[in-house]
């Protein structure tokens, strides 16, 4: 099982690294700087209002079905004919309630017309990630790898034309911006769909609804943990942009710090599409699950470290590389949101050990504290410090759900606390701040002395046996 995540970790991580940087640097940082803060704010504060409710899309079908197909593979005709109508109905809920909120809470006819483009894009984004968690469920890990990356190449292409092919003599819109992504996105879920038609045996849709409450009944604990994280890690830019004068600037603002958060953030939900069905799939087999969770948190939690700490010593330098138009706050919002990657990391390593293993009501007990906190802390920080309070309510929320999931998975599998690794992490976490913090000083320019830094980082690690070449290599080689 080792091998099989390394080798299929390598292949997303090469495929993510050659398109989804691309897209986050090269598009979605280009459209900002060409439409401003202001007009991105607008944009994004309603794409961040969408995402609120998506859960309504999936109910935890999703989840739930990843989990079950790795351990039940001849369920799959059965399942998706039902579920195909299911989400269907689904779509028509979710757009019917956000509407109806959107009209609640005062958005104008633009926005409205903007929203109408977004929760249609929100019910594809769902309905791919239910066909593909079939693909993953069946272990075609290569497949699903390929497929994670086909719409933002679609959408690559096609900005790349209106940005820089003159197709048009007018300026690039934020509009165009979003109907890329839906037709993306359209064209994405047919060929997901077309491909997961021929692994099964047959579709027959139907609308059986003894069996469609059997699955929202088992699913609906994961509805219930989607719902309670999508509150606290996307509600705090819709109160942002509503309760703050300056309100899409603002968000728009806040966008620029926690673009190069979403960056780095997909390699850890990588790990956690791998490694859900793979721990589902132990724990069903009574495999022992340690060795793998100690190599995903290393692999992921030493990197998170050097990326966070040379986030901060080089705060103001990435920044001013990335935008043309700069706040006072972007930097230190940046710093901040770069150190809440941290605990992102440890949140998809033990999140999707204690999903495999069911632990959902547990996990709503985290997600609804969570909520509450985020909520408050927003509520008293953003009148005052608006993005930067937004920021430091990210962070604080992320590190104790973070902790509250690794204090419960060493509960539920009696886990035993690794003295000398935890030393060796702390250690390690010092120096970096040390090594980072005197590459500053070399009279070279900023990049090369960042690369250095974190070249000796990584160095660090190797000497402290945190990340093992050797390791990996053996596990490339040999089936342990």
């Amino acid at each position: 099982m080792k091998k099989k995540f390394i080798t299929n970790l390598a292949l997303l991580l090469v495929l993510n690294l050659l398109i989804k940087p691309f897209w986050i640097f090269g598009i979605d940082r280009t459209v900002q700087n060409i439409v401003g803060a202001g007009n991105y704010g607008f944009y994004i504060s309603l794409f961040n209002f969408s995402l609120l409710l998506n859960v309504l899309l999936d109910l935890g079908i999703t989840n739930y079905n990843n989990r079950h197909i790795s351990q039940h593979k001849q369920t799959l005709s059965k399942y998706l004919s039902n579920i195909v109508v299911l989400k269907f109905i689904l779509a028509i809920v979710y757009a019917v309630i956000s509407f109806s909120i959107a009209l609640l809470i005062g958005y104008n006819q633009h926005q409205l017309y903007l929203l109408i483009f977004l929760v249609f894009n929100q019910f594809l984004i769902s309905f791919a990630l239910y066909l593909r968690s079939n693909i993953s469920g069946l272990q075609l890990f290569k497949t699903d790898s390929l497929l994670s990356v086909l719409d933002k190449t679609l959408m690559i292409v096609l900005c790349s034309a209106l940005l820089w092919g003159n197709f048009t003599e007018s300026e690039f819109k934020i509009e165009w911006f979003v109907y890329v992504q839906t037709i993306s996105y359209l064209i994405t879920t047919a060929i997901i769909f077309f491909i997961v038609l021929k692994k099964s045996e047959f579709l027959r849709l139907k609308l059986d609804f003894t069996y469609l409450r059997a699955i929202i009944r088992q699913s609906y604990p994961f509805a219930i943990l989607v719902l309670l994280m999508s509150v606290y890690n996307w509600s705090g830019m819709v109160i942002l942009e509503r309760i703050v004068d300056n309100g899409q600037e603002q968000a728009g603002i806040y966008a620029q710090g926690n673009r190069l958060l979403d960056a780095v953030s997909m390699f850890g939900y990588l790990f956690a599409a791998l490694l859900l069905p793979m721990f589902s799939k132990m724990i069903k087999d009574k495999e022992n699950i340690t060795q793998l969770l100690q190599l995903s948190t290393l692999l992921l939690i030493v990197p998170a470290i050097i990326i966070a700490v040379g986030s901060l010593y080089y705060r103001s330098e990435i920044m001013s590389l990335l935008y043309h138009e700069l706040h006072s706050s972007s930097a230190v919002i940046f710093a901040i949101l770069m150190f809440s990657f941290i605990w992102i990391g440890f949140t998809y390593i033990f999140g999707s050990l204690l999903t495999a293993n069911g632990s959902l009501r547990a996990l709503n007990i985290m997600a609804g504290a969570g909520v509450i906190l985020n909520v408050s802390l927003n509520i008293i920080l953003i009148p005052r410090y608006q993005a930067l309070g937004m920021a430091v309510s990210t962070l604080v929320t992320q590190m104790f759900t973070a902790i509250y999931q690794i204090v419960l998975a060493s509960l539920k599998f009696k886990l035993k606390v690794n003295i000398t690794l935890i030393v060796k992490l702390v250690l390690f976490s010092l120096t970096v701040f040390v090594i980072i913090y005197f590459s500053k000083l070399l009279p070279m320019p900023w990049a090369f002395n960042l690369i250095v830094a974190v070249s000796a980082s990584f160095l660090l690690a190797i000497a402290l046996k945190l990340i093992s070449p050797k390791t990996i290599y053996n596990i490339f080689k040999y089936n342990e």
